[in-house]
């Protein structure tokens, strides 16, 4: 295998790192020194090499201990994984693009062999091994969204398009940023965008319906968001937020560089073939500030960033309590020198070009 799995937890003692690579091909937002909303989308095409957009589904060291936290908190609560009835076909739709995608990606890690809709499933890291009928809910352990995104990084919502709207009316989310599924099930997309503020008199969700309603089975989409969190934790949920929340009140001076981190969402969107539903995938990636700053170009937009968000943006992102100590902390990696256009590191700061394709 090509990957080295971490073993480490997202929760109690928190031992998850990010190894140099992952540092390196982290997906940083930010293309520029200020922030604001806007319908960032672009095109879902792979490249540059080594970087999470290099394939449809990203696989990295921190996959197998993301599994495992995911299986936790559905085992402390199922209702983060729910579908309606009506939207079956497309979780098969959905176990499709996931096991075509990793099987080609990852030849090495996941293995698909298809005979009609005799189909044959291998997940070396995770040690798991299916035959199962394409189709048949029951030749599978779950239904067939729970059962793949079981196996795969990040949340995925799946939405029903109808009587020009999307609604979320399936979905697995444990590692999602303060909102929740259990909420938001059978919402449409204004509905559960509500609490977002600014966004909404500045017109972008309307452009952004607009632009995921015409999003064809040949043209898949994505774009970059992102919140912080204290401590690496994925499920920072509003039902364990009495487990979160008081974490904001650790930050000191000292610690804040190993605490604070950065939480970056990879969203992706997939039209899928037989429902005509739409695929709403939500990779969460963590880096703390001490990790984050190693990248000159990176610390130095950060400090930009945070230190000039409204304070009603920085309320919604997770940080005003702790906005003076991340401002001061970053303000030291930032020598007032211009930065470049574009999230990637300068060369002088991390030769992207050296990081291997898929580690």
């Amino acid at each position: 295998m090509t990957i080295q799995f971490n073993d480490e937890t997202f929760r109690d003692d928190y031992t998850f790192f990010n190894s140099p690579v992952a540092i390196a091909r982290f997906p940083f937002p930010f293309d520029k020194d200020d922030y604001m909303y806007s319908v960032n989308m672009e095109p879902h095409e792979t490249g540059p090499e080594g970087t999470p957009f290099d394939v449809r589904f990203d696989v990295d060291e921190h996959y197998v201990s993301e599994m495992r936290d995911r299986a936790i908190t559905l085992d402390e609560d199922p209702l983060r994984c729910q579908s309606l009835p009506h939207m079956e076909l497309a979780g098969w739709d959905l176990l499709e693009l996931i096991m075509v995608s990793k099987a080609a990606d990852y030849p090495d890690l996941f293995t698909l062999n298809r005979d009609g809709d005799r189909w044959h499933w291998i997940n070396k890291p995770l040690g798991i091994e299916q035959r199962f009928t394409f189709g048949d809910p029951t030749t599978l352990p779950y239904g067939p969204m729970e059962y793949i995104t079981r196996q795969a990084q990040g949340d995925f919502a799946v939405l029903d398009q109808r009587e020009d709207n999307l609604w979320m009316d399936a979905g697995m989310v444990t590692s999602q940023a303060d909102w929740s599924l259990d909420f938001d099930i059978g919402m449409n997309f204004f509905e559960w965008h509500a609490p977002v503020p600014k966004a909404h008199e500045m017109g972008v969700f309307q452009r952004a319906l607009k632009f995921l309603m015409h999003v064809n089975q040949d043209t898949p989409a994505r774009r970059l968001n992102w919140t912080m969190t204290v401590n690496p934790r994925l499920d920072t949920s509003p039902e364990n937020y009495h487990k979160w929340g008081p974490e904001k009140r650790t930050i000191t001076p000292e610690n804040v560089g190993q605490k604070q981190y950065l939480r970056v969402e990879l969203q992706t969107f997939w039209r899928l073939p037989r429902s005509n539903a739409l695929a709403f995938p939500i990779r969460c990636y963590l880096i703390n500030l001490e990790d984050l700053t190693s990248v000159p170009k990176w610390g130095r937009r950060l400090h930009r960033v945070l230190r000039d968000l409204p304070d009603e943006l920085a309320d919604y992102k997770g940080f005003a309590v702790n906005r003076p100590v991340i401002v001061e902390y970053l303000s030291k990696f930032d020598d007032g020198a211009p930065t470049s256009a574009g999230i990637y590191p300068d060369e002088t700061d991390v030769a992207l070009n050296k990081v291997p394709a898929r580690v």
